[in-house]
């Protein structure tokens, strides 16, 4: 073997659960993502161990994301979310009798969804469980995230907060899987000099940054991105490979693209009648997507030809060679000229894979297999092996960067955005303040320490200021900021300079019930 490569994939989503709703539109972020992403990945990874194979795969599971995947009011959800597609499904298989492509597509779809519900019952409605199971075995290494996934060199003028995001990370993981997490994904691989000391106290071995982020470390590093560096406290810091993310990523050059994939965008829920599709929409008084698509990508014209799902399967099959020869061929070519074994590490959101990009799922099970299987110039391997491997690396500190837009903190502070950031950081200080004020407490006053707690955490979450500057959905993303910041605003009144209104905090604790067990005192 002449080097390793490293895949890693970021499952996250911010947290969206409003029990005083009985169905609320954003909540299929979740749905969807469990059916199109979490569970086939499942069902994948379960081949790979039914087969004897020993894969490496690396998975952040975010705090947000786990929390949403236990709580028993999103599961009843899900399930029946999942239960209206199959009877959509069956729907379809009658609306299109006579027409045999279609036809088969929606016996297609409905296999497929039936097949899921008896993985989701097979684990006991528990996919945290089932990541868990694998990662015991040691096929998967499961890292974590911050808290609410808070892009933290934004808060470096806050270190309580950055300090509270990650150790609030690391106690919700190990109540998840029993252990406390190696690496982190830093949230949008966002870097700023600072952050390691807290991943330190943590006892937080690695993380990932962004290609420049070690590119333009200093002192500049040999190996480039094909080697970690450790900052100067001794916590590793791992580069993204351009080369393979281009391949998958790359709007022109991407594999997603190729035209006999499925089309994301042409859904059931847009196309057919809207009184036949209501029921199973995410808003009964929105079109929207039901998951059932009937068309590839064709190409560049409004005009979609049907999906054939043989022909998506053989272009998964070829980009999987692709992708394997290409990995080959670069770590044979830097083998040439490094004294050690070179390392591609590439990550990727999970979500690409299903959800975005229907055969992704079916790529990486036709790459692992290969990788597996058919060659013998590679390693697959996690970033915590490879350290247990090589223990000795160059010392240097990663540059400030983000894999976001141009690569900085554009996309999280800008000109659509710009009004969260003061607010927050008045919030911070005064949680920060709180926390010196009441170093212990119990009772009602605890409980509302540690709901200002929530709320502030909430209210950092990365996602609300990139939805803004996206535009996908802002109007939900600007109410949840600012109702975060209002209810911490109350509550710190409460504490403060009135009492605190217990009927009140328990509806809030009803609403907002992430991390059960938070230490407020982090923040001091």
């Amino acid at each position: 073997m002449q080097g390793y490569v490293s895949l890693v994939l970021h499952a996250h989503l911010p947290y969206v659960r409003h029990p005083e709703h009985e169905k609320f539109l954003e909540e299929c972020w979740l749905f969807e993502a469990v059916t199109e992403t979490y569970l086939p990945l499942i069902q994948t990874m379960d081949g790979w161990l039914r087969d004897g194979m020993e894969t490496r795969l690396t998975l952040t599971l975010s705090p947000t994301l786990c929390a949403m995947l236990l709580d028993p009011l999103l599961q009843d959800r899900y399930l029946r979310h999942l239960e209206g597609l199959i009877e959509l499904a069956e729907k379809e298989i009658h609306r299109t009798h006579w027409d045999r492509a279609y036809h088969e597509l929606a016996w297609m779809y409905h296999h497929r969804l039936t097949t899921l519900r008896g993985t989701y019952f097979s684990y006991g409605r528990n996919l945290v469980g089932a990541f868990r199971k694998f990662q015991e075995q040691g096929r998967l290494e499961i890292i974590t995230t911050a808290a609410t996934h808070a892009l933290l060199p934004l808060m470096a003028d806050s270190p309580q907060s950055i300090r509270a995001q990650i150790l609030t990370a690391r106690d919700h993981y190990r109540a998840c899987f029993g252990c406390d997490p190696r690496g982190i994904w830093l949230p949008e691989c966002a870097y700023v000099e600072g952050v390691e000391n807290t991943l330190q106290e943590a006892n937080i071995r690695w993380f990932i940054t962004d290609t420049h982020g070690i590119l333009h470390a200093h002192p500049r590093p040999r190996y480039g991105v094909f080697a970690p560096v450790f900052t100067p406290n001794g916590i590793a810091a791992f580069g993204r490979d351009l080369d393979s993310a281009r391949q998958v990523w790359s709007r022109h050059e991407g594999y997603p693209g190729d035209p006999r994939y499925r089309d994301f965008y042409r859904d059931i829920g847009f196309d057919l009648d809207f009184d036949y599709v209501k029921p199973y929409l995410p808003s009964p008084e929105l079109r929207g997507f039901t998951g059932l698509k009937y068309f590839r990508i064709t190409g560049q014209t409004a005009d979609k030809q049907i999906y054939d799902p043989a022909a998506a399967r053989c272009a998964a099959d070829e980009h999987a060679n692709h992708f394997l020869a290409a990995r080959t061929g670069q770590i044979q070519h830097l083998a040439g000229f490094m004294d050690r074994p070179p390392l591609v590490l590439s990550p990727y959101d999970a979500e690409l894979f299903g959800h975005w990009w229907y055969e992704g799922p079916e790529f990486l099970n036709y790459f692992m297999r290969k990788a597996h299987f058919d060659q013998q110039v590679f390693t697959l391997i996690t970033p915590e092996e490879y350290l247990r491997r090589h223990p000795t690396n160059q010392v240097a500190t990663p540059s400030p960067s983000t894999w976001g837009e141009e690569g900085y903190f554009k996309l999280w502070l800008n000109e659509t955005n710009e009004w969260i950031f003061p607010h927050l950081q008045i919030a911070q200080q005064r949680m920060t303040d709180l926390a010196r004020r009441y170093p212990t407490a119990d009772g009602l006053t605890e409980r509302a320490l540690k709901q200002a707690a929530r709320e502030l955490l909430l209210a950092q979450a990365s996602d609300w200021p990139f939805i803004l500057r996206t535009g996908t959905s802002p109007d939900y993303a600007r109410k949840r900021v600012k109702e975060h910041l209002l209810r911490f605003i109350a509550l710190h009144e409460q504490l403060t300079a009135t009492r605190v209104d217990e009927r009140w905090l328990a509806r809030v604790e009803w609403m907002d019930n992430l991390f059960p067990d938070v230490n407020y005192r982090y923040w001091a």
